[in-house]
């Protein structure tokens, strides 16, 4: 599916960070720890994929829809309670521990990759 890395290549570049626009956003009461449950637009190669991300205190369901995002898309799926998480959503904690998303700040073609 994702083109081989030439030998050499950095480390990092194996990790396949791509930016997705989150369609959908959704409670994710199962949870052991508060999480929402997000649904990504990845474009025409990779599609639409799912994650849950533990980002409930800095963020509303509501401000979540249409906010371009990144995610690792070639870690295999997990599966959380009764939910499978097809990507991985990377955050930073800010300085009260709460996660803040990793975005570009203008909006990029869907499935852009980091380089």
């Amino acid at each position: 599916m994702f083109p081989a890395l030439k030998q050499g290549t950095a480390i990092f570049l194996r990790v396949d960070i791509r930016i997705g626009t989150i369609v959908e956003a959704g409670a994710f009461p199962e949870a052991r720890k508060p999480a929402f449950k997000l649904k990504f637009d990845f474009g025409p190669v990779i599609g639409v994929k799912k994650s849950s991300a533990q980002i409930v205190d800095r963020y509303t369901l509501d401000e979540l829809v249409g906010r371009q995002v990144a995610a690792v898309v070639n870690f295999p799926p997990r599966q959380i309670g009764t939910f499978r998480s097809d990507v991985l959503t990377p955050g930073f904690a800010d300085e009260d521990g709460a996660v803040i998303l990793f975005a570009p700040d203008r909006a990029v073609p869907n499935g852009s990759r980091l380089f």
